[in-house]
């Protein structure tokens, strides 16, 4: 009989094996390690990037650089290194401490240090110390400091570890909503890190929500002289609120989306596909103006002529007319942009008309002659917005800015300021706080509305909601309608303590 022997290579682990550290490893050949382990390789996350530190000096010089290095992040801007105590000499067995200091601020400024020190294990003797310690901060500068001491019967191990951080007082708060918050489980409670708050900034201070629609609202608007406030949702309704009551007083399903809506004196306007809708809430009366084609995305009143943009890029106006079967008769078709109208407003110097479009730019449109007196090139992705200030026209983008246009010597409009913001922003309205500033609400697809107080610009504080907000209309006595993309209408005003500063 003939014996054959084979061998079999056998890819070892770089890692130690457990088992032979506790002297009872029974396999030979064992896939792992029966020495020191390998140098570690550290990974640290800055900034939401990696960055990789290789350790390939001998051990001992390793654990020094390790012992006598601390990792602290200051407001959560970057990674730092801070020198820590040197630490102690000897040739007792190593040890393996894992020391994590969080630091939590009283007040909603928040900042953590997180501090860690990984040392290699030596032979048969090892020992793992992990200490977590939490310190809570009254004022802007803290000192905490620790001490893990390990002894062995041989030669006890003392190791100090001081960390200093320091607060400004003037830091920044976040400006990001808790995700667990919103949803009723954030476990931090007052000393999370992100904001507990539907507002940021006193100046502002919720009155009630409206529930009822079950998808995006489209439009809101607060007809003249009653006390009646109307919202349009893309869930093909149209809803009737009680002002006093903040009950839903009537639900008109109208079978189709719902994309704009608007009110003028007694006149009801709803844009659905092809067609807008015209009630009269007097009388009771309704008609149907037919649209060339698309989905009314737009629409606005100037000089006695309503306009309706759609979604072909076509912008209809009528005016009123003596006709027994309709008020309304189809004047014109505004023809020039090449994409789909999304927004429409009428004002500065000769009431002129102005449309944002897809295509990226604004036309600015003469309503005696309804011909396009120029087009405005400055954006580089949909106009979503349109508001006139004063002589100045604004204007928002998905590109993430806001460009103020003015009119130059040769009666052309140019950007005289582009407002820069981290987000695409969706809507745009203004209006004026207790102290009769000028306040700029900007909706941004991040769920945040910020407000700017012009013309500066300063920030003045933040709206939050679950979705995008893409309605904002104002109301009587400082109140605020807003409406996100979950059908929720949210409605707000100036707070009492702006007046009593104002006064």
């Amino acid at each position: 009989m003939v014996t054959k022997w084979t061998r079999i290579d056998r890819r070892i682990i770089p890692t130690t094996c457990y088992y032979w550290l506790n002297g009872r490893c029974n396999r030979n050949p064992c896939r792992f390690l029966h020495s020191k382990p390998p140098i570690v390789t550290k990974t640290v996350n800055c900034n939401g990037g990696r960055k990789r530190c290789s350790e390939s000096e001998s051990e001992e010089n390793s654990l020094t650089k390790r012992a006598a290095t601390v990792w602290i992040r200051n407001s959560g801007d970057c990674i730092s290194k801070t020198p820590l105590v040197e630490p102690s000499q000897t040739s007792s067995p190593t040890i393996s401490t894992r020391v994590v200091g969080e630091v939590s601020q009283t007040s909603s400024h928040t900042s953590s240090t997180e501090v860690v020190e990984e040392v290699s294990q030596s032979s048969s003797h090892s020992l793992s110390t992990e200490v977590v310690e939490e310190v809570s901060q009254s004022s802007s500068h803290s000192l905490s400091t620790e001490v893990v001491e390990t002894a062995d019967s041989s030669s006890p191990i003392l190791s100090t570890a001081v960390v200093e951080v320091s607060q400004s007082s003037s830091a920044i708060l976040s400006t990001e909503l808790c995700k667990y918050w919103i949803n009723g489980n954030c476990v931090h409670g007052d000393k999370c890190r992100d904001m507990h708050s539907w507002f940021s900034g006193d100046r502002l201070s919720a009155v009630t929500n409206l529930e009822g629609h079950k998808k995006l609202v489209t439009g809101i608007t607060l007809p003249v002289g009653t006390n009646k406030l109307f919202s349009g949702s893309t869930d093909g309704t149209v809803r009737i609120w009680d002002c006093h009551t903040a009950e839903c007083a009537n639900v008109t399903n109208l079978g189709d989306e719902v994309n704009s809506l608007i009110s003028e004196g007694p006149w009801i306007f709803v844009g659905l596909s092809n067609i807008v809708k015209a009630w009269n809430i007097q009388n009771g009366s309704g008609y149907t103006l037919e649209v060339p084609n698309g989905r009314v995305l737009a629409m606005t009143i100037g000089k006695d002529t309503l306009l309706a943009g759609a979604e072909d890029g076509v912008i209809s106006a009528w005016k009123g007319s003596s006709e027994a079967n309709s008020p309304f008769k189809l004047v014109a078709s505004l023809l020039g942009h090449s994409k789909s109208v999304v927004c429409l407003t009428v004002g500065c110097p000769n009431k002129r008309l102005f449309s944002g479009s897809m295509d990226h730019s604004i036309k600015v449109w003469d309503l005696d002659t309804f011909e396009c007196k120029m087009t405005l090139n400055g954006h580089t992705d949909t106009v979503t917005s349109l508001i006139c200030w004063g002589n100045f026209l604004l204007s928002s983008s998905l590109d993430c800015t806001i460009k103020v246009w003015a009119e130059s010597q040769e009666k052309t409009l140019q950007v005289a300021y582009s407002h820069n913001v981290e987000n695409g922003i969706v809507a745009l309205n203004a209006m004026t706080d207790a102290e009769d500033k000028t306040i700029l609400f900007c909706s941004c697809r991040d769920n945040s509305v910020r407000l700017y107080e012009l013309p500066s610009f300063s920030e003045r504080g933040r709206l939050f909601a679950r979705q995008e907000v893409r309605s904002i209309e104002k109301g009587p006595g400082g109140l605020i309608f807003t409406g996100d993309g979950t059908g929720l209408v949210t409605v707000s005003k100036w707070s009492e303590e702006a007046k009593v500063e104002a006064a």
